[in-house]
């Protein structure tokens, strides 16, 4: 069995879970997981966790993000983005000033109500399974993070697209925010383009396609899971008995390492990864155990 990362360029088309089976037939293990969901229309990096990796695939999927993305004004979707059906089209002329106005409103920490066409569950089920049923449930706006907007390309005229950059947290929906700026400035909107960019420290730049993947060794294209975790996670390093406690999960003292906020790998003095430790400020105790 293969553990470690693969960075995968999705392409458009293409289901989060189109990506992971095809991986498990290329690289001939079950064991796969995917780190952030991105819709079919949506392009661009998709962070696949083989075999033990999947255990950390959270550590990942927590980071910080970054996209650029297409709107579309004026036009309103069922779904936020361009799969959807037309519900409604209303010319909307404003210029880039008054886009730039309203951009503060969604920059920091915000409330964002998640799409109905959406994976997240509520009472166990998938949102875009009640979607297809044709229900629609209320949701609870939920906090989000924006780090920034950055307007990349303004186009005028009765329906302007805009193409924009974001960087967020975890949990950020896109094609809401578009829907949001867009009814900031008086009516719809929808996007016609999405591509995640980044993830953490992982750019799409180290990336492969799919296709990429099937004429070469994937095996090949694999990243280690310390590659990967010492990039998004605090580290530390141990010897001796505590590292002979490390390897067998067992509790330390908090302070032994001082570092309370969130979780952090912990190394051997060879450099090699042993677990990933959390402290709840009294002990640190393990969540993920490798050796």
């Amino acid at each position: 069995m293969i553990d470690g990362f693969l960075l995968v360029d999705k392409e458009g088309g293409w289901t989060s879970h189109d990506v992971v089976a095809k991986a498990r037939h290329l690289l001939g293990q079950k064991k796969i997981g995917h780190a952030g969901t991105l819709d079919p229309m949506a392009t661009g990096l998709l962070v696949l966790g083989l075999g033990r990796a999947t255990r950390t695939i959270r550590y990942v999927q927590d980071a910080d993000k970054t996209y650029v993305a297409t709107a579309q004004f004026g036009v309103a979707t069922d779904t936020l983005d361009a799969d959807g059906a037309v519900l409604s089209r209303s010319p909307m002329e404003f210029d880039e000033a008054d886009l730039r106005s309203v951009i503060p409103r969604f920059v920091g920490e915000i409330m964002q109500v998640p799409p109905m066409v959406s994976a997240l569950k509520i009472d166990g089920r998938r949102l875009y399974d009640l979607a297809r049923e044709g229900k629609e449930i209320e949701r609870q706006a939920r906090p989000v993070s924006v780090r920034q907007i950055e307007v990349l390309d303004f186009a005028p005229g009765s329906y302007p697209e805009v193409t924009f950059s974001v960087d967020c947290g975890s949990g950020t929906y896109i094609r809401t925010l578009a829907d949001d700026l867009g009814r900031a400035l008086g009516g719809f909107a929808h996007l016609t383009a999405l591509r995640r960019t980044r993830i953490g420290r992982l750019s799409v730049e180290a990336a492969r396609t799919i296709g990429s993947l099937e004429e070469l060794d994937p095996e090949a294209a694999v990243v280690s899971m310390g590659d990967v975790l010492l990039k998004e996670l605090p580290q530390v390093a141990v010897e001796g008995t505590t590292a002979l406690g490390v390897r067998n999960g067992r509790p330390l003292p908090a302070d032994l390492f001082s570092l309370v906020d969130r979780p952090y790998c912990v190394m051997d003095q060879e450099g090699r990864l042993l677990a990933v430790y959390s402290s709840d400020g009294t002990r640190a105790r393990s969540e993920v155990v490798f050796s």
